[in-house]
């Protein structure tokens, strides 16, 4: 059997047409997935970047929106690609803000696309799962889990709610053959961080925080992903996976 075949499994990553998402999407119709590509508003966007991935992978893929600020989004999404084997929750907000200076609407916005969209998919997708008696859910997190940010505050904290939770859910659906786990991504050279990282003297900062004393790549966080959404991961659930270069040490 050849390993890390998801071949008949169909794939929904929310806010995969850049960076970390873009990546883990690719990957996993790479590997055989019929995967849905998701963003927050642009549909042209999500149809093409869906049109690439299909073009270069050979595999099924579709573009797909919705806002997951919206209370109903999870319902959105699922009119548009029904029954999912496997749910990446990756899509999140990231106010940069002095703690005392964050605005109610800023915390409402972090904290509902974060935590509260991430808990709704996974109600309105982890029931078909169990009924089939496979399934894998994979919540993206962050190091600043570990070492949150001065001036993202509410960002870290919605990422730690959202560790709790899958923990919690993790537990209650293992017996179904539904594993549920958190990737904490680093720093990662994508579009959100290029602006920063562009700094060279704010660049030399974070570096010298990290232990392998460089930034990692999207595909860092694909190959990691592709174990926990795999049949390969059946055995991991509940975990927390650094892809950090150490930097939560």
């Amino acid at each position: 059997m050849l390993q890390f075949d998801l071949s008949g499994r169909r794939v929904l990553v929310t806010g995969s047409t850049q960076g970390i998402g873009y990546a883990i999407a690719s990957c996993l119709a790479e590997h055989g997935a019929e995967v849905y590509v998701h963003c927050s508003r642009d549909t042209e966007k999500a149809q093409r970047i869906a049109r690439e991935i299909e073009e270069k992978t050979g595999a099924a893929v579709h573009g797909i929106t919705a806002d997951l600020g919206d209370a109903d989004a999870a319902q959105q999404l699922f009119a548009m690609t029904g029954d999912v084997d496997i749910l990446v929750c990756n899509a999140s907000v990231q106010v940069r803000r002095a703690w005392d200076e964050i605005t109610l609407d800023e915390y409402d916005t972090q904290m509902n696309v974060n935590l509260r969209s991430s808990l709704c998919l996974m109600q309105t997708y982890i029931p078909g799962m169990q009924k089939r008696g496979w399934g894998r859910v994979l919540n993206i997190g962050s190091v600043q889990q570990a070492k949150p940010h001065v001036q993202m505050a509410v960002y870290a904290a919605s990422k730690c709610a959202l560790a709790s939770l899958s923990d919690n859910i993790a537990k209650q659906v293992a017996a179904d053959g539904v594993t549920v786990n958190m990737l904490l991504p680093g720093v990662i050279a994508t579009p959100r961080n290029d602006a920063a990282l562009s700094d060279p003297v704010y660049r030399e900062q974070v570096l010298a925080k990290i232990p392998a004393g460089y930034a990692g790549e999207a595909q860092d966080c694909s190959a990691a992903a592709l174990l926990l959404c795999s049949e390969e991961g059946r055995y991991i659930t509940g975990s927390s996976l650094y892809v950090d270069g150490g930097m939560h040490l």
